[in-house]
């Protein structure tokens, strides 16, 4: 079973922030990053840049991880 969620710091455009999110969601979006090849602080500011007002980011970010392991797996 895992752990609960874990407050993690970014900085989105030079403004430091947190999530939290759960041990596994972190480790998924951090591999995201590397196989894109870029840093996690992008990412999570394209993330930011695209997510609803009314959603959380670190909801996005669980919305983002699931949307591309669906995509990749052809689902």
């Amino acid at each position: 079973m895992s752990a609960g969620p874990v407050k993690r710091s970014l900085t989105l455009q030079g403004h430091r922030t947190s999530v939290t999110l759960e041990n596994e969601f972190w480790q998924a979006f951090r591999e995201i990053a590397l196989e894109k090849s870029i840093p996690i602080n992008a990412l999570a500011a394209k993330i930011d840049a695209e997510r609803e007002l009314d959603t959380g980011l670190a909801s996005a970010i669980r919305v983002y991880v699931l949307n591309h392991y669906r995509t990749r797996d052809g689902t």
